[in-house]
Protein backbone atom coordinates (compact mmCIF):
# COMPACT_ATOMS: atom_id res chain seq x y z
CA UNK A 1 0.00 0.00 0.00
CA UNK A 2 0.98 3.63 -0.37
CA UNK A 3 1.20 5.49 2.94
CA UNK A 4 1.95 9.09 3.83
CA UNK A 5 3.41 9.90 7.24
CA UNK A 6 2.68 13.41 8.48
CA UNK A 7 5.39 14.43 10.92
CA UNK A 8 7.58 11.72 9.42
CA UNK A 9 10.81 13.65 10.03
CA UNK A 10 10.39 13.46 13.79
CA UNK A 11 11.12 11.01 16.58
CA UNK A 12 8.30 8.47 16.32
CA UNK A 13 7.14 9.33 12.80
CA UNK A 14 10.52 8.58 11.24
CA UNK A 15 10.63 5.15 12.90
CA UNK A 16 7.12 4.34 11.66
CA UNK A 17 8.15 5.38 8.15
CA UNK A 18 11.12 3.01 8.39
CA UNK A 19 8.96 0.05 9.44
CA UNK A 20 6.49 0.76 6.64
CA UNK A 21 9.35 0.75 4.13
CA UNK A 22 10.79 -2.45 5.57
CA UNK A 23 7.41 -4.13 5.09
CA UNK A 24 7.17 -3.19 1.45
CA UNK A 25 4.84 -0.19 1.57
CA UNK A 26 5.44 2.87 -0.61
CA UNK A 27 6.17 5.70 1.82
CA UNK A 28 5.77 9.46 1.47
CA UNK A 29 6.86 11.76 4.30
CA UNK A 30 5.24 15.15 4.83
CA UNK A 31 6.87 17.51 7.31
CA UNK A 32 7.96 21.12 7.71
CA UNK A 33 11.59 19.98 7.79
CA UNK A 34 13.36 17.51 5.48
CA UNK A 35 13.91 14.19 7.22
CA UNK A 36 17.53 13.49 8.21
CA UNK A 37 16.56 9.81 8.30
CA UNK A 38 15.12 9.53 4.78
CA UNK A 39 15.66 6.06 3.35
CA UNK A 40 16.11 4.98 -0.24
CA UNK A 41 12.72 4.78 -1.89
CA UNK A 42 10.99 7.14 0.52
CA UNK A 43 9.49 10.32 -0.94
CA UNK A 44 9.93 13.61 0.93
CA UNK A 45 7.42 16.47 0.74
CA UNK A 46 8.16 19.65 2.70
CA UNK A 47 5.11 21.62 3.75
CA UNK A 48 2.94 22.96 6.55
CA UNK A 49 -0.01 21.11 8.07
CA UNK A 50 -2.12 24.25 7.62
CA UNK A 51 -1.39 24.51 3.89
CA UNK A 52 -4.63 23.08 2.54
CA UNK A 53 -3.50 22.62 -1.05
CA UNK A 54 -0.18 21.02 -0.07
CA UNK A 55 -1.88 18.63 2.37
CA UNK A 56 -4.35 17.66 -0.35
CA UNK A 57 -1.46 16.86 -2.70
CA UNK A 58 0.29 14.87 0.03
CA UNK A 59 -2.65 12.53 0.64
CA UNK A 60 -3.56 12.12 -3.03
CA UNK A 61 -3.10 8.51 -4.21
CA UNK A 62 -2.37 7.35 -0.64
CA UNK A 63 -4.46 4.62 0.94
CA UNK A 64 -3.08 5.05 4.45
CA UNK A 65 -2.33 8.23 6.41
CA UNK A 66 -0.30 8.32 9.63
CA UNK A 67 -0.62 11.59 11.54
CA UNK A 68 2.20 12.53 13.96
CA UNK A 69 2.39 16.24 13.08
CA UNK A 70 1.62 19.12 15.44
CA UNK A 71 2.76 20.28 18.86
CA UNK A 72 3.74 17.24 20.91
CA UNK A 73 5.56 18.85 23.84
CA UNK A 74 3.38 19.54 26.89
CA UNK A 75 5.37 22.57 28.03
CA UNK A 76 5.21 24.16 24.57
CA UNK A 77 1.47 23.48 24.39
CA UNK A 78 0.91 25.12 27.77
CA UNK A 79 2.92 28.18 26.74
CA UNK A 80 1.22 28.45 23.32
CA UNK A 81 -2.42 27.40 23.75
CA UNK A 82 -3.73 29.24 20.68
CA UNK A 83 -1.03 27.80 18.43
CA UNK A 84 -1.76 24.36 19.91
CA UNK A 85 -5.38 24.70 18.83
CA UNK A 86 -4.27 25.87 15.40
CA UNK A 87 -1.73 23.11 14.80
CA UNK A 88 -3.27 20.17 16.63
CA UNK A 89 -7.01 20.68 16.24
CA UNK A 90 -7.44 22.83 13.13
CA UNK A 91 -4.52 21.12 11.38
CA UNK A 92 -5.94 17.68 12.12
CA UNK A 93 -9.41 18.70 10.95
CA UNK A 94 -8.01 20.05 7.67
CA UNK A 95 -6.08 16.81 7.19
CA UNK A 96 -9.17 14.69 7.84
CA UNK A 97 -11.16 16.74 5.35
CA UNK A 98 -8.46 16.20 2.71
CA UNK A 99 -8.46 12.47 3.48
CA UNK A 100 -12.18 12.02 3.08
CA UNK A 101 -12.25 14.03 -0.15
CA UNK A 102 -9.43 11.99 -1.72
CA UNK A 103 -10.72 8.57 -0.67
CA UNK A 104 -8.09 7.62 1.94
CA UNK A 105 -8.83 4.15 3.31
CA UNK A 106 -7.75 4.82 6.89
CA UNK A 107 -6.18 7.47 9.13
CA UNK A 108 -3.95 6.31 11.99
CA UNK A 109 -3.72 9.11 14.53
CA UNK A 110 -1.04 9.56 17.19
CA UNK A 111 -2.82 10.28 20.46
CA UNK A 112 -1.62 9.80 24.03
CA UNK A 113 -2.49 8.11 27.32
CA UNK A 114 -2.86 11.66 28.67
CA UNK A 115 -6.41 11.66 27.25
CA UNK A 116 -7.31 9.31 30.13
CA UNK A 117 -6.12 11.79 32.74
CA UNK A 118 -6.72 15.28 34.06
CA UNK A 119 -3.05 16.15 33.52
CA UNK A 120 -1.34 17.32 30.35
CA UNK A 121 -2.86 20.79 30.07
CA UNK A 122 -3.64 22.09 26.59
CA UNK A 123 -1.78 19.18 24.97
CA UNK A 124 -4.23 16.72 26.51
CA UNK A 125 -7.19 18.94 25.57
CA UNK A 126 -6.09 19.05 21.94
CA UNK A 127 -5.69 15.27 21.75
CA UNK A 128 -9.11 14.67 23.29
CA UNK A 129 -10.66 17.05 20.77
CA UNK A 130 -8.93 15.37 17.84
CA UNK A 131 -10.13 11.94 18.93
CA UNK A 132 -13.69 13.26 18.86
CA UNK A 133 -13.15 14.70 15.38
CA UNK A 134 -11.85 11.36 14.12
CA UNK A 135 -14.93 9.61 15.49
CA UNK A 136 -17.22 12.21 13.95
CA UNK A 137 -15.54 12.01 10.52
CA UNK A 138 -16.12 8.26 10.60
CA UNK A 139 -19.75 8.61 11.69
CA UNK A 140 -20.64 11.45 9.31
CA UNK A 141 -18.40 10.78 6.31
CA UNK A 142 -17.41 7.12 6.71
CA UNK A 143 -13.67 7.85 7.06
CA UNK A 144 -12.08 4.88 8.90
CA UNK A 145 -9.58 5.58 11.67
CA UNK A 146 -7.33 3.96 14.24
CA UNK A 147 -6.37 5.98 17.29
CA UNK A 148 -2.98 5.08 18.75
CA UNK A 149 -2.58 6.12 22.38
CA UNK A 150 1.12 6.14 23.20
CA UNK A 151 2.70 5.95 26.62
CA UNK A 152 6.23 7.04 27.56
CA UNK A 153 8.57 6.57 24.60
CA UNK A 154 12.36 6.47 24.57
CA UNK A 155 15.06 5.53 22.10
CA UNK A 156 17.15 6.82 19.18
CA UNK A 157 16.31 10.12 17.43
CA UNK A 158 14.75 11.59 20.58
CA UNK A 159 15.52 15.20 21.50
CA UNK A 160 15.55 17.27 24.67
CA UNK A 161 11.75 17.24 24.92
CA UNK A 162 11.93 13.50 25.67
CA UNK A 163 12.30 12.77 29.40
CA UNK A 164 14.54 9.70 29.11
CA UNK A 165 16.78 11.49 26.61
CA UNK A 166 17.12 14.39 29.08
CA UNK A 167 17.95 12.06 31.94
CA UNK A 168 20.66 10.26 29.96
CA UNK A 169 22.14 13.50 28.62
CA UNK A 170 22.34 15.07 32.08
CA UNK A 171 23.81 11.93 33.59
CA UNK A 172 26.52 11.65 30.94
CA UNK A 173 27.47 15.31 30.64
CA UNK A 174 26.76 16.76 34.09
CA UNK A 175 26.82 13.84 36.49
CA UNK A 176 23.35 14.74 37.73
CA UNK A 177 19.67 14.32 36.89
CA UNK A 178 16.89 16.81 37.62
CA UNK A 179 13.36 15.42 37.42
CA UNK A 180 9.92 16.90 37.90
CA UNK A 181 7.74 15.21 40.50
CA UNK A 182 8.82 13.24 43.55
CA UNK A 183 10.09 10.11 41.80
CA UNK A 184 7.13 7.95 42.76
CA UNK A 185 5.35 8.54 39.45
CA UNK A 186 4.79 5.25 37.61
CA UNK A 187 5.52 4.94 33.90
CA UNK A 188 5.38 2.11 31.37
CA UNK A 189 8.32 2.99 29.14
CA UNK A 190 8.32 1.57 25.62
CA UNK A 191 11.19 1.67 23.12
CA UNK A 192 10.35 3.75 20.07
CA UNK A 193 11.18 0.87 17.70
CA UNK A 194 8.66 -1.35 19.50
CA UNK A 195 6.09 1.45 19.35
CA UNK A 196 6.74 1.92 15.63
CA UNK A 197 6.31 -1.78 14.96
CA UNK A 198 3.03 -1.87 16.88
CA UNK A 199 1.89 1.23 14.97
CA UNK A 200 2.27 -0.61 11.67
CA UNK A 201 0.72 -3.81 13.06
CA UNK A 202 -2.34 -1.65 13.81
CA UNK A 203 -3.04 -1.63 10.06
CA UNK A 204 -4.72 -5.01 10.59
CA UNK A 205 -8.46 -4.98 9.91
CA UNK A 206 -9.29 -5.79 13.53
CA UNK A 207 -8.01 -2.34 14.58
CA UNK A 208 -10.17 -0.33 12.17
CA UNK A 209 -12.27 2.26 14.03
CA UNK A 210 -10.62 1.19 17.28
CA UNK A 211 -8.48 2.70 20.02
CA UNK A 212 -5.09 1.03 20.50
CA UNK A 213 -2.96 1.44 23.62
CA UNK A 214 0.79 1.31 22.98
CA UNK A 215 2.81 1.27 26.21
CA UNK A 216 5.55 -0.79 27.82
CA UNK A 217 5.13 -4.09 29.67
CA UNK A 218 6.86 -3.18 32.94
CA UNK A 219 5.47 -0.47 35.24
CA UNK A 220 8.33 1.40 36.89
CA UNK A 221 8.70 4.44 39.10
CA UNK A 222 10.73 7.33 37.76
CA UNK A 223 13.00 6.96 40.79
CA UNK A 224 13.71 3.31 39.88
CA UNK A 225 14.54 4.34 36.31
CA UNK A 226 17.02 6.96 37.49
CA UNK A 227 18.64 4.48 39.86
CA UNK A 228 18.93 2.04 36.95
CA UNK A 229 20.71 4.71 34.88
CA UNK A 230 23.07 5.38 37.77
CA UNK A 231 23.85 1.68 38.11
CA UNK A 232 24.46 1.25 34.38
CA UNK A 233 26.89 4.18 34.34
CA UNK A 234 28.57 2.82 37.46
CA UNK A 235 28.96 6.25 38.99
CA UNK A 236 27.26 8.31 41.68
CA UNK A 237 24.78 10.80 40.26
CA UNK A 238 23.21 13.78 42.00
CA UNK A 239 19.50 13.07 41.58
CA UNK A 240 17.10 15.90 42.41
CA UNK A 241 13.30 15.77 42.39
CA UNK A 242 11.65 19.14 41.94
CA UNK A 243 8.33 18.41 43.62
CA UNK A 244 4.84 17.41 42.48
CA UNK A 245 3.70 18.45 39.02
CA UNK A 246 0.30 16.77 38.91
CA UNK A 247 -1.20 19.47 36.71
CA UNK A 248 1.37 18.74 34.01
CA UNK A 249 2.09 15.01 34.23
CA UNK A 250 0.12 12.03 35.47
CA UNK A 251 1.37 10.03 38.47
CA UNK A 252 0.41 6.61 37.14
CA UNK A 253 -0.26 5.46 33.56
CA UNK A 254 -3.97 6.30 33.21
CA UNK A 255 -6.28 3.92 31.37
CA UNK A 256 -9.76 5.22 32.15
CA UNK A 257 -10.85 8.84 32.01
CA UNK A 258 -13.61 9.92 34.37
CA UNK A 259 -15.10 13.23 33.24
CA UNK A 260 -16.28 15.67 35.86
CA UNK A 261 -19.93 15.13 36.69
CA UNK A 262 -22.03 18.20 35.99
CA UNK A 263 -24.38 19.63 38.58
CA UNK A 264 -27.82 20.27 37.17
CA UNK A 265 -29.07 23.76 37.92
CA UNK A 266 -32.86 23.83 38.32
CA UNK A 267 -34.42 27.21 39.00
CA UNK A 268 -37.57 27.78 40.98
CA UNK A 269 -38.95 29.92 38.20
CA UNK A 270 -38.95 28.68 34.62
CA UNK A 271 -40.92 29.09 31.43
CA UNK A 272 -43.21 26.17 30.63
CA UNK A 273 -42.32 24.47 27.31
CA UNK A 274 -45.76 25.13 25.85
CA UNK A 275 -45.61 28.78 26.84
CA UNK A 276 -42.10 29.04 25.43
CA UNK A 277 -43.12 27.57 22.07
CA UNK A 278 -46.15 29.86 21.93
CA UNK A 279 -43.90 32.87 22.57
CA UNK A 280 -41.61 31.76 19.72
CA UNK A 281 -44.58 31.43 17.36
CA UNK A 282 -45.89 34.86 18.35
CA UNK A 283 -42.46 36.36 17.67
CA UNK A 284 -42.32 34.70 14.24
CA UNK A 285 -45.82 35.93 13.39
CA UNK A 286 -44.85 39.45 14.45
CA UNK A 287 -41.74 39.35 12.23
CA UNK A 288 -43.87 38.17 9.30
CA UNK A 289 -46.35 40.98 9.93
CA UNK A 290 -43.57 43.59 10.01
CA UNK A 291 -41.94 42.18 6.86
CA UNK A 292 -45.25 42.21 5.04
CA UNK A 293 -45.92 45.80 6.11
CA UNK A 294 -42.47 46.92 4.91
CA UNK A 295 -42.96 45.15 1.60
CA UNK A 296 -46.29 46.88 1.16
CA UNK A 297 -44.73 50.31 1.79
CA UNK A 298 -42.03 49.67 -0.82
CA UNK A 299 -44.56 48.93 -3.59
Amino acid sequence: MRAVVFGGSGFLGSHVADVLTQRGHAVRIYDRCPSPYLQTGQEMMVGDLLDEAAVRRAVTDCEIVYHFAGIADINEANQRPVETVRQNILGTTMLLEACRRTGVRRVLYASTVYVHSLAGGFYRCSKQACELYLEAFQQVHGLPYTILRYGSLYGPRADATNAVHRYLTQALLEGKIDSLGDGEEIREYIHVEDAARHSVEALATEFENQYVLITGHQPMTVKALLEMIQEMLNKKLTITFQGPDALVHYRRSPYTFQPKIAKKLVGKHYLDLGQGLLACLNEMHERQRISAALAEELK
